[in-house]
């Protein structure tokens, strides 16, 4: 599902991202790729230390340049989330205070509801260093913190950003376990062509001795079915498979596809000789490997048909 925006409505593009005091333009800049990328477009920053603009934020943007673009700069917190009605404060440490905390699938879907009852929200991130003072903290409405390792739970600023601008968009999917794009719908193979395909690859084992000894075959049978039926083919891909194995089983490195018919295989010869020479026997002139007759059949060493 896409998640459509109005342009003439602020509060349709989603919670405004603000950066306190951020210490890179390249964070900045990332950021902002976060935001375009789950359709957030309002960046606000905080008293920024190398200023504003800022050529590396928009390298780092990689073309999310409707964000940078959009950036608006302020002197001090408060004055950045006067027009807000709801801030989430972002922080991996414990706070002292009387706040909720939330995680950032809940926190998600909380922005999502206000957003639908036309609230203008926010979503606080404090410095690349230290991240909020407390005293910041206590300007939002609530916390939201994400579940890492607490032995390493420092997280860049644009990772969290990309985090909440993810829950975010998933938050407005009618199924959240949908994605953009799919793979190809294929028809269920039937048991005819999965039995057919049973049938022809048997064969050609059986052609090259494969089945030994001879009474653990019903066996190896089974269990060759078994790895088959285990995958539930579709349709295209048993033709994938039944070219694979008929390519195997007409051709050899010797004569490989396209270097002639496949009775023109070396290694076929000696089978054809021993089929001239029964044939000699019987008052008859077999006909050669290639299908024509022959004074004298080729002579080879061992005959075998495997390839």
């Amino acid at each position: 599902m896409r998640i459509t925006k109005d342009p003439t409505n602020p509060a349709a593009a989603g919670p405004a991202i603000i950066l306190v005091e951020p210490q890179l333009g390249e964070n900045i800049g990332m950021v902002a790729r976060a935001m375009a990328n789950f359709g957030l477009s309002e960046l606000r920053l905080v008293n920024p230390r190398d200023g504003w603009p800022s050529e590396k934020a928009r390298a780092a943007a990689s073309r999310a340049d409707h964000v940078i673009d959009a950036v608006k700069v302020f002197d001090d917190l408060a004055t950045a989330l006067a027009d807000l009605n709801f801030v989430f404060a972002t922080t991996a440490r414990q706070r002292d205070g009387f706040k909720s905390v939330r995680g950032p699938v809940e926190a998600g879907r909380m922005l999502r509801a206000r957003h639908g009852m036309g609230q203008r929200t926010g979503i606080l991130f404090g410095r690349e260093r230290f991240g909020l003072y407390n005293d910041e903290v206590g300007l939002a409405d609530e916390i939201v913190t994400f579940p890492v390792d607490p032995d390493f739970s420092s997280l860049n600023i644009a990772q969290a950003a990309l985090l909440m601008s993810y829950e975010w968009m998933k938050s407005g999917l009618e199924d959240e376990t949908r994605t953009n794009f799919t793979g190809p719908e294929m028809k269920p193979a039937s048991k005819e062509e999965l039995h057919g395909l049973f049938a022809y690859l048997e064969g050609a084992l059986e052609a090259r001795g494969y089945f030994r000894p001879a009474p653990k075959k019903p066996k190896m049978v089974d269990n060759l079915r078994a790895v088959l039926t285990r995958a539930g083919f579709a349709e295209p891909e048993l033709k994938v498979l039944r070219g694979i194995i008929s390519s195997l089983d007409r051709f050899s490195p010797a004569m490989p596809r396209g270097d002639g018919s496949p009775g023109d295989d070396p290694r076929r010869l000696p089978a054809a000789a021993a089929r001239a020479r029964k044939a000699e026997a019987a008052g008859r002139v077999a006909p050669d490997a290639n299908g024509d007759d022959a004074d004298t059949p080729p002579l080879g060493g061992k005959g075998t048909d495997n390839d």
